[in-house]
């Protein structure tokens, strides 16, 4: 069965029901199929491709677009407009979108159409006349329904394949774990490229019938008005998101009052912030756990599940594991362990990527996390630290590869190293290392524009430090790890504990 037949038959069947609200305008059921289905028919003569771009700003014009490329039996390629127009172009080229729907706020990043892809305004399209006749086309729980763009290890973004059916369980597993009804309202941030925003605030509402709010960009102040104003039951954010709520001084218990979850993902969630946060406003923030790769959402600590330091049990249909890195047995409670998964949620690979997707799985059908956590005697799962060397920048994941192969262009680097160190606002920042060339003079503020005009902001490294040699291992490969020995501010502060790291991956 499709995700979208579901979703279509519900906004059929209550056409007055307001589903969305965003900074522009409340979104009636009727209005947001009206606009899909003739969406669908303005691109059925444009999109060639089996596969369609998507970079809209968070709101309910995000599930107009999805909605109509499922209509033409098309793959969803949520495309992130943080990205600098180098890597969104290759996104596009490698997904193989012949046509990207768009809105003059985003055009920024494209200021001409990318090599063999057309962009289409939504806002310059006649979406409110009376329906087009478009029959809109079933899937199979097998065929794709998106894919969602990943940081990659080696330096390229990958390509996560989520079918229909993945899609589909993740919403069923997160709905039989937390019984949304459609009394409640969910309220969030989160940019929908992101598979966070993508699931928990677009999908999940459209299914169960939930209403839901949306906020294209986060000022704090104006959060705390629209809590207080629209009344949501469930508020779903990053942990930095929450900790700049407290930020806001005339903030009271009464601006959050209707809130019967608080939902924290994307990067780790410390004790200090849960802890002002409940005492503040008398809320508890639950964690979650996922990745990009289980559609996401695989834990999420219901309330008095379980204590502080934990992301819960899994939820339904979901298998876990923790396994010996080093000869991958299944381990006892309380051991720590790479963290594996099975599920239905679980993705079908990474597109044209047949070697990743091989390795992404253990012989048993398990997905390999990267991640080190642990389970207790009842099951419940803590992450401990992770195997990858990723950095978590405001709920994004970035690896330092796709950092260094870019300052690696540069005419002045010799060679370079990047770590991720802590952050108050954003969890982790990327900081750089380089050896500088014979003959070139190091310019720490050149070396970041060239960063900036070849990555999206937030991989610009917030400083470069030069070093007459950095740590290299027998065959001269950098040593990361040993990089954090070369900060001016070393120390126990330098690095962010890795007993608070948990992923909700990248989208």
């Amino acid at each position: 069965m499709s995700i979208h037949g579901p979703i279509l038959r519900r906004l059929i069947s209550a056409p007055w029901r307001t589903v969305a609200v965003d900074d522009r305008r409340s979104w009636r059921a009727g209005a947001m199929l009206t606009a899909a289905v003739n969406l669908a028919d303005e691109l059925s003569g444009v999109n060639r491709s089996d596969t369609l771009g998507v970079m809209l700003p968070t709101g309910g014009a995000f599930p107009v677009a999805a909605l109509a490329g499922w209509m033409l039996g098309k793959t969803i390629v949520p495309l992130n407009y943080l990205l600098a127009r180098e890597e969104l172009e290759y996104v596009i080229h490698h997904s193989g979108a012949d046509t990207v729907v768009t809105a003059g706020p985003l055009l920024e990043h494209m200021k001409h159409e990318p090599a063999g892809a057309r962009l289409v305004r939504l806002e310059t399209l006649p979406l409110a006349r009376f329906p087009a006749p478009v029959r809109p086309r079933g899937a199979d729980d097998g065929d794709l329904a998106a894919i969602l763009y990943t940081s990659g290890t080696e330096g390229r973004p990958k390509g996560v394949m989520l079918t229909h059916g993945n899609l589909r369980a993740n919403i069923r597993q997160i709905q039989q774990w937390i019984h949304f009804t459609r009394r409640d309202s969910l309220f969030g941030v989160l940019p929908q490229f992101h598979s966070f925003g993508f699931t928990v605030l677009t999908l999940l509402p459209l299914s169960v019938g939930c209403g839901v709010a949306y906020e294209a960009r986060f000022t704090p102040a104006r959060i705390v008005r629209r809590l207080a104003e629209r009344r949501p039951t469930v508020l779903v954010a990053i942990p930095s998101m929450y900790n700049a709520l407290l930020s806001v001084k005339d903030a009271t218990p009464a601006d959050f009052a209707s809130l019967r979850l608080l939902v924290s993902g994307g990067e780790p969630l410390p004790r200090p912030l849960f802890e002002r946060f409940r005492e503040r406003f008398g809320k508890e923030i639950q964690e979650g756990y996922g990745l990009t790769e289980t559609a996401p959402v695989t834990n999420w600590l219901r309330p008095g599940n379980g204590p502080f330091g934990t992301v819960g049990l899994p939820l339904p249909e979901i298998e876990e594991r923790i396994v010996d890195l080093d000869t991958g047995r299944a381990l006892p409670p309380n051991r720590d362990g790479e963290v594996r998964i099975k599920g239905p949620n679980v993705m079908k690979g990474y597109f044209r990527d047949p070697d990743a997707t091989r390795e992404a799985f253990d012989d048993d059908g398990f997905f390999r996390t990267g991640d080190i956590g642990r389970l207790d005697a009842r099951g419940r799962l803590a992450i401990t630290g992770r195997e990858k060397e990723m950095i978590i920048v405001g709920g994004e994941n970035v690896f330092p590869r796709e950092i260094e192969d870019v300052l690696g262009r540069h005419e002045s680097v010799g060679a370079c190293g990047v770590i991720g160190v802590a952050d108050p606002m954003r969890g982790e920042e990327p900081v750089a290392f380089v050896e500088v060339e014979d003959g070139r003079a190091f310019d720490e503020r050149a070396l970041r524009a060239f960063c900036r005009s070849n990555l999206a902001s937030y991989k610009v490294p917030r400083r470069i430090h030069a070093v007459d040699a950095l740590p290299k291992g027998p065959t001269g490969k950098v040593l990361r790890r040993a990089l954090r020995d070369l900060l001016p501010d070393a120390g126990p502060a330098a690095d962010l504990n890795a007993q608070e790291r948990t992923r909700t991956s990248t989208p």
